[in-house]
């Protein structure tokens, strides 16, 4: 599972450097993708920063609800997360007119999530430990959607090693998906065209 993931981390990393050019010929780079994006959580409280770094990608680090499940069984609750996410398809959303403020877009991301057993709703992980975290170590896709007012949707599953401490290691899924609003200030609602 570490060789999965630092495929993923290079695959990116490669899309990165291909875009590299375009950042010096438009500016920042940054052509569809926010600057910096503060969201706060709705459902199930929690927040999310994700910091565009060049044309396509960010890094994102967030404190939020998510659901993993692997060998040794499932946990419901929250976990820290951080992503350097690649979006795949704002010309494509551009091209049929559909709107891509806030990051309103598809991604691949190489991700790890931390989850610690005092802030889960439900698990039948612990067998008694009540001092246990694991982390994730994986790729994942995901959707993020934010209308013009400002309100987030952000859903991703991923599939990854997991990593334990007062646990068993393992492999399996993680899941997130987050209702929010977008704090910060998101660039003009009317498309760009290149």
């Amino acid at each position: 599972m570490k060789k999965i993931s630092l495929i993923l981390v290079f695959l990116t990393a490669q899309l990165a450097q291909s875009q590299i050019q375009d950042f010096s010929e438009k500016g920042n780079g940054l052509i569809n993708l926010e600057r910096h994006q503060f969201t706060i959580n709705l459902l199930g409280p929690g927040i999310r920063y994700e910091l565009g770094l060049f044309k396509n990608v960010s890094v994102s680090t967030s404190f939020s609800p998510a659901f993993a499940n692997y060998q040794e069984g499932y946990a419901l609750g929250f976990a820290w997360h951080t992503r350097i996410r690649y979006y795949h398809n704002f010309q494509e959303r551009l091209d049929i007119n559909k709107n891509v403020v806030g990051n309103s877009a598809n991604y691949i991301a190489p991700a790890r999530s931390i989850f610690w057993e005092p802030v889960q709703f439900a698990d039948n992980i612990s067998d008694g430990n009540s001092n246990y975290a694991f982390a994730f170590y994986g790729g994942v896709y995901g959707i993020q959607r934010t209308n013009r007012k400002g309100f987030n949707i952000n859903a991703e599953v991923g599939y990854g090693y997991f990593r334990g401490d007062g646990l068993d290691n393992g492999h399996g899924f993680m899941v997130n998906f987050t209702l929010g609003w977008v704090a910060t200030k998101r660039k003009s609602t009317k498309p760009t065209f290149d």
